[in-house]
């Protein structure tokens, strides 16, 4: 079930807007996303749910600008993506935006403290926020401290860690930099449950902390209980609600 923020006033920032979305992918008769309207605002968490196959890694791609809408508006800090050159999302993206891959996207012959460090690499507000007190490098080496990953691993190349281990060491480069937004697209799935809950831990406290907002996608409902707000996708998307009509 979808619930709104609650105490909601103008003092709120919206950070993320969704204003008539359509989104289709090449060759699909019908779009996979139809939305009227959603918003997250400054430091909520967001838990974001619903079958397979209801759109939720395409809405959170659409949200990051990685996709941009065949109709209405996403708008990030009040920016549509629409209206940015391909290289402008770049810049925008890794600038305000922490996102959590589903298959994780680290590359895998630089070493885990480099991967951790990329977004200060590509911008300079990102290394600004990470050196604050300190350099940007303490602040990756203290969010994989926080994550579990031992500094032996450190200096290891990505491709060298498990799977769960991996996925940490993404979710670290997502909160360098204290981003306005973190999207984590299924990240506790590689996790085993003290991993999961000790994950969790550092992720929604650092997003407090920072004041981000959180999306968090999961099919894990058991988590869903640490999170403000939880949004059931097909009530909100048109498109997934006849989906589902329809193979019913």
């Amino acid at each position: 079930m979808s619930t709104a923020p609650q105490g909601e006033s103008s003092a709120l920032r919206v950070v993320l807007a969704v204003e008539a979305l359509r989104f289709a992918w090449p060759g699909m008769k019908a779009p996979c996303i139809d939305i009227e309207a959603f918003r997250i605002t400054a430091g909520e968490s967001v838990f974001l749910h619903g079958p397979s196959g209801c759109g939720k890694s395409t809405l959170l791609s659409l949200l990051a600008g990685v996709l941009v809408a065949d109709e209405g508006r996403v708008t990030l800090l009040g920016h549509d993506w629409s209206q940015l050159s391909g290289a402008a999302r770049d810049r925008s993206r890794v600038a305000h935006v922490g996102y959590i891959f589903q298959q994780f996207n680290l590359l895998p012959y630089l070493s885990v403290l480099d991967n951790v460090l990329l977004p200060c690499r590509f911008s300079q507000r990102r290394e600004s926020q990470a050196a604050r007190g300190g350099s940007s490098r303490e602040q990756a080496e203290h969010l994989l401290d926080q994550m579990g990953l031992d500094p032996h691993l450190w200096k290891r190349q990505a491709m060298q860690l498990s799977v769960g281990q991996q996925q940490r060491v993404a979710a670290a480069r997502a909160l360098i930099g204290q981003p306005e937004v973190v999207i984590a697209d299924e990240p506790t799935s590689a996790l085993d449950e003290d991993r999961r809950e000790a994950f969790l831990d550092v992720l929604l406290t650092a997003c407090a902390v920072n004041h981000s907002a959180l999306v968090f996608v999961s099919h894990d409902q058991r988590i869903a209980q640490r999170f403000a707000r939880h949004v059931l996708l097909p009530e909100i998307n048109r498109a997934a609600s006849v989906s589902m009509a329809v193979d019913a």
